[in-house]
C-alpha cells in the first residue's frame, strides 16, 4: 500500500464498502417480487466511482459484473452530465452494454455536496420481458427482435418520480407486469439504501479522504493482482471446450482460448471460436470479457478485493461476428450458456499454469427449465426453475453437490415455492448415483428434477447442454456423465434433445438428469475409506467402483473386501508391465 494511507482507515473504508453493496443485495432480495429473484436469487448489486469504476461487488452473480463498464459507458455518454439527485437510468440492450434482454440494469446516481460521486448498481434478471415466448430467454429465435422489449439507455425514475410512460410501455409489453414492475421497484429501493451508506461513509471521511481511499482500492487490487501473476509460469495456454450444439444445427460449438501470461497481466485471446450462429446461444462481448474476468479471478488467491482494479490486468481479444462477440441483430437470450463453456475453456488454460487452485469441470452450467402457459383459473403462469448441480473435483477435495456453479452465486428454487405458485408438482428432485467422473478426488453428483404439468397444457422451453461433451476431469481424472432430457406422456418415455422447445400436455412429466463434476487425479489413488462412505451413502454402486477404482465392494453392506482388491489391482499391474 502507498505510504501515505493509513492502513486501519484503509481496512475500514474496504469493509465499509463490502458491507454497503452487501446491505444494497440484501434490500433487493427482501423487497422483490419474483421466485426468480427473491428464491433463485439471480440479480447483482455493485458501486462505481464518481469515474465509473466498479470498486465493490455483492455477493451475488460473478458474471454479471465484469459487464457493468460496457454499460457504464453507454450510460455516461448518454446522459454525461445530465444525471440529477433521485434519477435512475435502466438499459437491457445487449448491443448497449448489456447482456440479454432479461436483465435489465439500474444505475443511480450518488451525489454529495451536489457533485456526483458515484453510482449504485443493481441488475436483476427479470421473469419476462415480452417476445415471442414466455419468459424471453428461449435458445431458439433467431434474431433480438424476437426475444423480446429492447430499452435502451433511458431514465425510469426522474428527481425520485416514475417516468410513467416509459413504466407503461414496459407493462405492456411483458407477461406479468406486477411482477416485471415489483422487481424494478426493489431495484431502485436497493439503490437507495446504497445512496443512504455512502452518505454516511463520506460524511465520516470527507470527500477527498473517500475519493483518495476509493482510488487506492482500485490500486491496491491491481497491484496485487499484478504480483501475483508475476509468480505464474510464462508463456501461452490453450484450451478448447464444445457446446453441444445451438439447438437448430447439429454440428458442435468450439471455444477455443489462447491464455497468454506476460511479466505481471494475462490475455486470453478466442481466435478459432465458433462464428457466430442463428440461435440464441451467441454471447455479448460484454459478456464474454466477463467470464473472462472471473475466471482469472478465481485463479487469484481470495484477499484480492472484487473490484475492477484486477480487470486492468487482463486483456481480452474476442472476433468481431463470433459466437463470443456477435453482430447485431444476433439472438442473445441463451448466452448463458456459451458463457459457462467459456469459463470451463478458461479453467482448462489456467489449470495449466496453477494446477493446485483450479478444479475440475463443473456441470457446464445451471440449466434452465421454463414451463408457461394458463391455469385452470384461466391466469398466466411462466416458471423459470435453473437447475443447480455439481462442482468439479478439486486439488484436495471431492466435488460439491447441489450448489451453484463456480460461476454463479444462484439457488436452485425450493420445490414448495414451485408447487405452492405454479401448476406443477415435483416428483424428484434428487442426486444420480455415478453421474461424477472418478479421481482421487471425485466429482460432485449431478441432479435429477421431474415436473409434472397440472395445467391444461404448458409451453416447455428447455436449456441443457453437455450431452455430447461431458464435463472434463484433469489429473487423470475421468469425465463425469453426460446430460439427459426426458418426457413421460403415459407409459412412453421418450429422449430429448438439449435444447427444446415444445408443448406439452396435462400430466406429461418432464425430466432432467444434469452430469456430474469431472474426478481430479488418479482414481486408483482414492482412499479406501472415501469409496466405502459413497457406497454406504448410495452416491455410487459397487459396479461403478469395480470400474473405474478397481476396488471390490460388498453392496449389501458397503464394506471393502481388501483382499480381493489387492489381486485385482496385481494383475492389473501385471498386465500394464
Amino acid at each position: 500500500m502507498s505510504t501515505q494511507f493509513d492502513p486501519v482507515t484503509f481496512a475500514v473504508v474496504k469493509n465499509a464498502m463490502d458491507s454497503i453493496v452487501d446491505e444494497v443485495a440484501y434490500t433487493v432480495i427482501r423487497t422483490a417480487r419474483s421466485e426468480i429473484v427473491k428464491d433463485v436469487m439471480d440479480y447483482s448489486a455493485a458501486i462505481c466511482d464518481r469515474h465509473g469504476r466498479m470498486v465493490a461487488q455483492a455477493k451475488t452473480i460473478a458474471l454479471h459484473l465484469g459487464a457493468i463498464p460496457e454499460a457504464m459507458e453507454a450510460v455516461q455518454a448518454r446522459y454525461g452530465n445530465d444525471l440529477n439527485p433521485g434519477d435512475a437510468v435502466v438499459v437491457n440492450d445487449p448491443y448497449q452494454g448489456g447482456m440479454h434482454l432479461p436483465d435489465i440494469f439500474m444505475f443511480v446516481p450518488f451525489f454529495y455536496g451536489g457533485a456526483l460521486e458515484g453510482y449504485c448498481v443493481v441488475i436483476c434478471h427479470h421473469t419476462d420481458v415480452g417476445g415471442r415466448v414466455p419468459g424471453s430467454n428461449a435458445s431458439d429465435s433467431t434474431e433480438i427482435y424476437q426475444e423480446g422489449l429492447r430499452i435502451p439507455v433511458l431514465k425510469l425514475y426522474e428527481g425520485g418520480k416514475v417516468n410513467d410512460t416509459l413504466e407503461r410501455i414496459i407493462a405492456q409489453n411483458v407477461r406479468l407486469p406486477d411482477r416485471v414492475l415489483g422487481d424494478l421497484k426493489a431495484q431502485y429501493a436497493a439503490t437507495q439504501v446504497g445512496v443512504r451508506e455512502l452518505t454516511a461513509l463520506f460524511d465520516r471521511y470527507g470527500r477527498d479522504d473517500t475519493r483518495a481511499y476509493l482510488n487506492e482500492l482500485l490500486d491496491y487490487a491491481e497491484r496485487l493482482t499484478r504480483e501475483e501473476i508475476r509468480k505464474w509460469p510464462k508463456g501461452t495456454f490453450h484450451f478448447t471446450d464444445y457446446i453441444d450444439d445451438d439447438g437448430l444445427s447439429p454440428e458442435p460449438i468450439p471455444i477455443q482460448v489462447a491464455l497468454t501470461v506476460h511479466e505481471d497481466y494475462v490475455s486470453a485471446d478466442y481466435t478459432g471460436s465458433s462464428p457466430q450462429v442463428r440461435a440464441a446461444i451467441n454471447s455479448t462481448l460484454s459478456y464474454t470479457k466477463s467470464c473472462t474476468y472471473l475466471s482469472v479471478r478465481c485463479a487469484l488467491k481470495g484477499d484480492v478485493p472484487n473490484n475492477a482494479g484486477v480487470f486492468r490486468c487482463i486483456e481480452v481479444r474476442v472476433p468481431e461476428g463470433s459466437v463470443l462477440n456477435p453482430l447485431p441483430p444476433s439472438a442473445v437470450a441463451a448466452r448463458a450458456l456459451t458463457g459457462y463453456r467459456v469459463f470451463d475453456a478458461m479453467l482448462g488454460a489456467l489449470a495449466q499454469v496453477v494446477p493446485d487452485r483450479i478444479p475440475a469441470a463443473g456441470e457446464g452450467g445451471n440449466t434452465v427449465v421454463c414451463l408457461s402457459g394458463m391455469s385452470d383459473e384461466n391466469k398466466p403462469y411462466i416458471i423459470v426453475d435453473m437447475i443447480c448441480g455439481a462442482w468439479g473435483a478439486r486439488p484436495a477435495s471431492d466435488g460439491i453437490e447441489a450448489i451453484t456453479n463456480a460461476s454463479q452465486n444462484l439457488s436452485n428454487t425450493p420445490v414448495e415455492t414451485l408447487e405452492a405458485q405454479h401448476p406443477v408438482r415435483v416428483e424428484a428432485y434428487e442426486l444420480v448415483e455415478d453421474s461424477c467422473g472418478a479421481g482421487e478426488f471425485r466429482g460432485g453428483l449431478g441432479i435429477r428434477r421431474s415436473y409434472r404439468v397440472l395445467a391444461p397444457n404448458a409451453l416447455l422451453q428447455l436449456r441443457a447442454d453437455r450431452m455430447k461433451f461431458s464435463p472434463y476431469g484433469l489429473a487423470g481424472g475421468g469425465p463425469a456423465s453426460p446430460a439427459r432430457n426426458l418426457l413421460r406422456q403415459g407409459d412412453e418415455i421418450t429422449d430429448l434433445p438439449s435444447k427444446v422447445g415444445m408443448t406439452i400436455a396435462r400430466n406429461d412429466v418432464v425430466t432432467h438428469i444434469q452430469p456430474g463434476g469431472g474426478g481430479f487425479g488418479d482414481p486408483l489413488v482414492r482412499d479406501f475409506e472415501r469409496i466405502r462412505q459413497d457406497v454406504w451413502n448410495h452416491k455410487l454402486t459397487a459396479a461403478f467402483v469395480l470400474e473405474h477404482y478397481k476396488v471390490v465392494v460388498d453392496p449389501a453392506t458397503g464394506e471393502i473386501d481388501v483382499p480381493s482388491t489387492a489381486a485385482l489391482r496385481a494383475k492389473l499391474l501385471a498386465k500394464a508391465a
